[in-house]
């Protein structure tokens, strides 16, 4: 098998997970990794035996990588993810798509233009969790699906987190920043969503930040910190979310429920690959545990990329598709736009859901 050489922009935290992954996915080949800090770069290609730290003008010109992989931050995501369309590469980003709808639009028309492919995190789909619970609905344990409910219920960042300011600044919040988890999930479970309504408000102006970095500093809150609404997908369930930095006081609210004609789903924290699935039919007082039936179960990140490179070498689809996350790009704003428009948004954006991950996969592959 020809491996797909695979290259990093963005050599931050979260890159680590992703570099240790790779090196057990026998599709793809690391071979380099950039930061606009070079040193940070070198100081991972040495940790990880990656063989050449880069800036990122030198990794995009590198004409070895096929795909580049992209861990900036958030406000960069489009501008990084149109540089390396540009430069001939596929490119994989981390949630979300773009800050605006608009910047994604600009990806997926360039991914178009250049016969390119774009995909996205979250990732977590991929996981025996949902995988399980997926498994279940399409083999109709619990009938047709109705309804179902989704919550994230946090405090906020301010109290753990060294650097909590974008999480209230715009372009943050509980939607933008957990939101893709839950919306990923919910879409892979149950399809596209076809409308919107929302409403949505904040606790507090000010948040102090009580984590040790910058303990007694204050923010400015930019954006809400409670997002409620209601979703109608295309096959007709009505889902209910609320993402929310407002919980001082914790809750017990289960994180994703599906409710079918014949009984009831939980599915596990999407923000994870494995977790506990449920399940309780009609006239039952008992729930039911699910072992799953998937691998994949703890942190897999980047197995979206060694998707990807599979699909790219035998021409099917992969599953964290550009479409995929634009759907979701979109209807994370839905909820703030009906909010302040007070009225449904309608969906412009459709896409189709994920292919189901094939059962008896031997560890870090992901074609039989």
């Amino acid at each position: 098998m020809d491996k797909i050489k695979v290259g990093i922009i963005g050599c931050g935290k979260i890159s680590s997970i992703y570099m240790e992954n790779f090196r057990k996915f026998e599709i793809v080949d690391l071979i380099a990794c950039a930061d606009l800090d070079l040193e940070r770069a070198r100081e991972k290609a040495a940790e990880f035996s990656i063989a050449k730290a880069y800036t990122p003008e030198e990794l995009l010109a590198d004409p070895e990588i096929q795909i580049v992989v992209n861990l900036t931050i958030p406000i960069a995501h489009a501008s990084v993810c149109l540089q390396a369309l540009e430069a001939g590469k596929h490119v994989y980003v981390e949630k979300p798509l773009a800050v605006t709808r608009e910047e994604g639009e600009r990806v997926l028309n360039a991914a178009k233009h250049h016969n390119l492919r774009v995909s996205c995190a979250p990732e977590t789909f991929y996981g025996a969790g949902i995988q399980t619970a997926l498994k279940l609905i399409n083999d109709g344990v619990i009938g047709r699906p109705i309804a179902a409910t989704a919550f994230m219920m946090s405090g906020g960042h301010e109290g753990w987190h060294p650097d909590p300011e974008f999480y209230y600044a715009v372009g943050g919040g509980p939607m933008f920043d957990m939101g893709p988890y839950y919306l990923t999930a919910l879409v892979q479970l149950l399809g596209p969503i076809k409308r919107i309504t929302g409403i949505t408000g904040q606790a507090h102006d000010e948040r102090v930040i009580t984590s040790e970095k910058k303990r007694g500093q204050t923010i400015s809150v930019e954006i809400p910190t409670h997002v409620a609404g209601v979703m109608e997908f295309e096959q007709g369930a009505i889902g209910t979310m609320i993402t929310s930095f407002d919980i001082f006081g914790g809750s017990n609210l289960p994180p994703i429920e599906i409710y079918g004609t014949a009984g009831t789903l939980q599915v596990p924290d999407p923000n994870d690959f494995g977790g506990q699935v449920k399940y309780r039919l009609h006239r039952q007082s008992e729930w039911t545990e699910q072992p799953l039936l998937f691998g994949y179960d703890s942190n897999t990140r980047g197995i979206a990329v060694a998707d990807m490179a599979y699909a790219i070498q035998s021409g099917r689809p992969h599953r964290a598709s550009g479409e995929l996350a634009y759907h979701v790009l979109e209807a994370m704003w839905a909820f703030h736009d009906s909010s302040d428009d007070r009225k449904h948004y309608e969906m412009q954006s459709t896409c189709t859901r994920p292919n189901p991950m094939p059962e008896n996969l031997e560890p870090y592959t992901l074609d039989i």
